[in-house]
């Protein structure tokens, strides 16, 4: 898939309309920007140095296993955050790991639900890796009800290392690709 490409998710009933995912590019790096701010990381340790953004923008574009996405609202292309998917070790187990981040003046339209299950399907199509998880803090209740409302099911609770250094309780919330909804 390159740049142009891209995935519609699902129509909501909020009057949120339809998501599309966007592969990330290069020029995405003001949209890391607006979701670095702290109300916005305040569950995932607190704001990244603009060296650790451009780290991270870098890691974004680059081929890797996985993908990450500009979220952007179908009828008009506004972008309304960025969501991905990505490999990592759990439990002895390489999965895929998922997050997203939905910009304070979209929020509470269930664009966050529509954009977790648009990338569930994109890992799925991927293959891979069986299982697609999702690590929210247990105090973060916005992020365990998208989770919840894409179709991930809880598993219990684990310590998580994000970011490196930063431990938090966290859900681990998965859904098995293998199996269709």
């Amino acid at each position: 898939m390159d740049d142009a490409d891209e995935l519609d998710g699902e129509r909501t009933e909020a009057g949120g309309g339809w998501v599309s995912l966007v592969p990330w590019a290069e020029g995405d790096l003001w949209l890391l920007r607006r979701l670095n701010s702290p109300e916005t990381t305040a569950h995932l340790g607190g704001p990244e140095s603009e060296d650790q953004l451009l780290v991270r923008n870098r890691r974004y574009v680059d081929p890797a296993p996985g993908r990450m996405y500009r979220v952007t609202l179908a009828d008009g292309g506004e972008t309304v955050g960025s969501v991905g998917y990505w490999q990592r070790t759990w439990r002895d187990t390489e999965v895929w790991e998922t997050g997203w981040g939905v910009l304070p003046e979209f929020q509470g339209r269930g664009l966050a639900v529509r954009a977790a299950r648009a990338v569930r399907e994109a890992a799925r199509a991927a293959g891979s890796h069986r299982y697609l998880h999702a690590f929210p803090s247990v105090d973060h209740a916005a992020s365990n009800a998208v989770c919840r409302g894409a179709g991930f099911t809880l598993l219990g609770q684990a310590d998580f290392e994000y970011p490196k250094g930063h431990w938090i309780r966290s859900n681990d919330w998965r859904v098995d690709l293998e199996r269709e909804d």
